[in-house]
């Protein structure tokens, strides 16, 4: 951010495409989006790890793909309806785009959780064979 904030006080070379004006329509609102995706992103984290433990211990340990898929797909939510939500809220989106980019932003998110979750039961089983771990069982760490 702070590189777009200089930047956009600097006068732009001679040779540039684009004016200082456009320059600045295009990058100020930056430091708004920023702002609204690390704020929803909190909220959807928050919430994904409640989820998660909460659907740990409702299936004892397992179904990692469950845990995972689940508390996935609501924090995600969250976060781009946040998102979104807020851009429009600051004026940097009209609000007649707000339903499509939930939608397809929620929907690549989904794809996505699908398309890690050969991944996440791959690493898991690295860590489980590197460091001797049982299903269930939790790293404890000595201090």
């Amino acid at each position: 951010m702070g590189i777009i904030l200089v930047a956009d006080i600097a006068p732009a070379i001679p040779s540039s495409p684009l004016s200082d004006e456009t320059f600045s329509q295009v990058f100020s609102l930056s430091p708004l989006a920023v702002l609204a995706s690390m704020l929803a992103y909190l909220a959807a984290q928050y919430v994904d790890i409640a989820i998660y433990h909460f659907w740990k211990k409702v299936t004892k340990g397992k179904y990692l793909w469950l845990r995972n898929n689940f508390s996935t797909f609501l924090s995600q939510f969250i976060d781009t309806f946040t998102v979104v939500g807020l851009l429009c809220i600051f004026k940097v989106l009209p609000w007649d785009l707000f339903f499509g980019l939930v939608v397809s932003g929620f929907l690549f998110k989904i794809f996505i959780a699908f398309l890690d979750t050969p991944f996440l039961y791959f690493f898991v089983y690295l860590l489980r064979k590197r460091f001797g771990l049982e299903i269930g069982e939790e790293i404890k760490l000595e201090v």
